[in-house]
């Protein structure tokens, strides 16, 4: 039955069927062997998306496009350019605090990136030309998924049945992210060094920055309301996501005055739009999962992985890896929906906390949206920035290669991803 059901989802896919199809016409060639009656697809996919977490992510996407469009992300842009522009690389240095900041509302790097593009690569292609300042802008957007509040992290979370706590989970990015940060911003220094980019950005001032901090205090505030209600135990991600949103409309319709009327329905339009897509993968694709458990293929990876890897750590080697092959060929959400069930399990028979296994999985699998041949994001900003592939590819390797050293650096140093979730209580 296994056997059936992957050849399908192969067939369908490489014939151009959506993935999300792909998946439910392979759980349907796989009931049909089995015997198991057809309407197990019916019950397996509103069982999958009746999650209460899940709704999150609407109301994430929706609080990132009340953002932009209300003007707050503008403000972020230029209290970063007041603190940090003023350098060698300083709108690279912006673009990845900016990044950051983004980051802290939205969740999803596709979203982040463009986000990002509309309001950046203008004035930063002035300065380092086209390809670096899209590979700057791709990199800094991938960190929506890594630093919490995480899209990725929410469907990680729901998929792995309550195994995980979602607050634990965005614990566990926030060093990892910075880090990550941290290191791009060391590289676009060393970079623009080497090709001598000129200064640009407004020279620091502390009256100047302070300034901005108070025209930006709004977008500032929003993670701590938002993080640290999580982090608190406050409120769950589902209502600090329903809180982002609402905060977001009145700071832009009152506050800034730029968010309209009209600027609405296509906010929402984008927002139904994102969730419709993964929570179509998520149905469809919990079929497969549930005909992969019948046919007890977690079982029979479990005892070959074991036979294999003689440590927790050789495990968190071998996955890793493979999970790099997996990102090039496979986009983020179809990836969880088709490895959690069957690889988080094994890694807690393992012993390896949940928590950093969950991490580390998050950061490879998002990364492979910066790669080719299927990277959605390097796609995405191929085409804002009118560039081929590989022009923007090899910009952007030096980036890509930063985030996969912290995805490592987490795998041998568990406590970097552990200490802020369990000095939480997580």
């Amino acid at each position: 039955m296994t056997a059936v059901v992957v050849i399908a989802f192969l067939v369908f896919m490489m014939i151009g069927v959506p993935i999300a199809f792909a998946f439910g016409l392979a759980a349907f060639a796989g009931l049909g062997v089995s015997g198991l009656p057809l309407n197990m697809v019916a019950q397996k996919m509103l069982h999958s998306v009746d999650s209460f977490p899940f709704m999150a992510i609407p109301f994430f996407m929706l609080a990132g496009e009340f953002l932009v469009a209300g003007g707050l992300m503008e403000k972020m842009i230029q209290f970063a350019n007041a603190v940090v522009g003023r350098v060698r690389g300083g709108l690279g240095h912006v673009t990845v605090v900016s990044g950051v900041g983004l980051a802290t509302v939205s969740g999803t790097a596709t979203a982040d990136s463009m986000a990002l593009s509309s309001v950046l690569l203008r004035p930063m292609a002035r300065v380092y030309g086209v390809p670096f300042s899209a590979a700057i802008i791709a990199a800094s957007a991938n960190l929506g998924p890594i630093i919490p509040p995480s899209t990725a992290m929410i469907i990680y979370a729901t998929i792995a049945g309550g195994s995980i706590s979602i607050a634990g989970l965005f614990a566990s990015g926030i060093v990892p992210g910075l880090l990550i940060a941290v290191f791009m911003m060391l590289a676009i220094e060393v970079i623009a060094r080497r090709r001598r980019y000129p200064i640009s950005g407004e020279p620091f001032r502390l009256g100047f920055a302070l300034r901005k901090a108070r025209e930006a205090i709004l977008i500032l505030l929003m993670p701590v309301i938002v993080l640290g209600g999580i982090l608190s135990g406050a409120f769950t991600a589902t209502e600090s996501a329903a809180i982002a949103v609402v905060y977001a409309f009145l700071a832009g319709m009152f506050v800034t005055r730029k968010l309209k009327w009209s600027d609405i329905p296509n906010a929402m339009l984008n927002a139904v739009i994102t969730t419709s897509v993964v929570s179509t993968l998520i149905a469809f694709s919990a079929t497969v999962t549930f005909l992969f458990t019948v046919d007890l293929v977690p079982q029979r990876l479990s005892e070959t992985i074991m036979q294999v890897a003689s440590s927790p750590l050789a495990f968190l080697v071998i996955v890793m890896l493979f999970l790099i092959l997996v990102g090039t060929v496979i986009e983020p959400v179809p990836a969880y929906i088709m490895l959690v069930p069957i690889l988080a399990p094994i890694a807690t028979g393992f012993g390896i906390d949940p928590l950093h296994f969950a991490l580390v999985f998050v950061i490879n699998i998002a990364i492979g949206v910066l790669t080719p041949p299927v990277g959605s994001v390097l796609f995405l900003m191929c085409s804002a920035a009118r560039l081929s592939i590989w022009e923007l590819f090899r910009e952007i390797w030096p980036f890509v290669a930063i985030q996969y050293l912290v995805m490592f650096i987490c795998v041998f140093a568990p406590g970097l991803v552990l200490w802020l979730p369990r000095t939480l209580g997580y």
